[in-house]
């Protein structure tokens, strides 16, 4: 009887559940999406992806020429696509790109947080500035967009924001340490925020997406062996099993914007480490470190660090990477001043 009971209990629970998730669906036609971090890689494919759902797009990001490039390449869409110049890690340009946005189509209905940055390797390499940058970039710019546009959102009394964090928001990952740590400050700052703000019909999903073939790794910045790292890096991140199609990561994404989830975990291996890591924190804990023994020492390059595209070797690019290097043509991740010196040496890798 007490089985019948928790049974009927759940089966309640998930229908009502379901009933609210349908109450706040939305749809983009129309709406008008702040998304920064825009011109490449995930963002550049959210935008792609809301635009073609009929919405209105102001994408921005830090790189101009980047940013020209992403407006080329989504000119089909018209008026209905509108690039800002936008530095997150300063407020003023945080403030200036909100006006600008509001000035330009008269509303906001959803605010994604997208833009950031990557370093790669040994804690010893790490100084303060780099967690400066990282903290800049992950926190405080989703923190002073978010306070930009709430009170927008707070007078239609209705609003969408999607903080997108990572799996290094939740389980910190060796050799990435600026990058957990301002991602984890992010995870809590948009977990509240998911708390204080549904009662005034204003809903924020946090993402926590695991690797995802974005093409990202040419423009993250690598320290100590930068070559190995980046061949680690970039070869992880073509894993099929390993990393998610960004592709399909945005649809997730604007899936769970739709419907105002709290949560959106991207990819099995995501979700196993995160569960794993709350279950069993010291066994993660224990593995997480026999992978940071495996991963390569500081070297003799000290704190200086190289972009992907300045660490390539036998590894990186090559057959274990094709993946990456295919996804970071179609995100935009090679600026137009690049694509022809590019070119003949991946026709000639092919």
């Amino acid at each position: 009887m007490n089985w019948t009971l928790a049974a009927a209990g759940l089966g309640l629970g998930w229908a009502a559940s379901n009933a609210l998730a349908n109450r706040r669906r939305i749809e983009f036609a129309g709406k008008v999406v702040l998304l920064s971090g825009g011109s490449r890689g995930l963002g550049f494919v959210m935008a792609r992806q809301l635009l073609d759902e009929g919405a209105k797009v102001v994408m921005s990001g830090r790189d101009k020429e980047s940013l020209f490039d992403a407006e080329v390449a989504l000119e089909k869409y018209g008026d209905r696509l509108y690039t800002v110049p936008c530095d997150v890690t300063d407020v003023d340009s945080v403030r200036t790109l909100v006006q600008a946005a509001l000035d330009h189509f008269g509303h906001i209905d959803v605010l994604i947080n997208n833009a950031g940055t990557i370093q790669v390797g040994p804690m010893d390499t790490m100084g303060p500035h780099d967690f400066d940058v990282a903290m800049k970039t992950h926190f405080w710019g989703p923190l002073h967009l978010s306070l930009a546009v709430l009170p927008h959102f707070r007078e239609r009394k209705a609003g969408r924001i999607v903080n997108v964090s990572s799996i290094g928001g939740k389980v910190s990952i060796p050799h990435m340490l600026p990058y957990s740590a301002s991602k984890f400050a992010l995870t809590g700052f948009s977990e509240g925020l998911t708390s204080e703000l549904r009662a005034e019909n204003i809903f924020v999903t946090t993402v926590c997406p695991g690797l995802m073939r974005t093409g990202s790794p040419r423009n993250a910045y690598f320290k100590g062996e930068h070559r190995l790292e980046y061949a680690w890096f970039s070869v992880a991140d073509s894993l099929p099993g390993l990393s998610m199609k960004v592709s399909t990561a945005a649809r997730k994404i604007i899936e769970a914007c739709r419907y105002g989830q709290a949560e959106l975990v991207l990819g099995l291996p995501t979700k196993l480490v995160v569960s794993g890591h709350a279950l069993f924190p010291n066994f993660v804990s224990f593995v997480l470190a026999q992978v940071n023994r495996a991963l390569p020492g500081a070297g003799q390059a000290g704190t200086e660090a190289f972009k992907g595209k300045e660490s390539e070797s036998f590894v990186s690019p090559s057959v274990l990477t094709a993946s990456t290097e295919k996804a970071a043509e179609e995100t935009n991740q090679f600026r137009s001043d690049e694509r022809a010196v590019s070119e003949p040496r991946r026709a000639r890798s092919s």
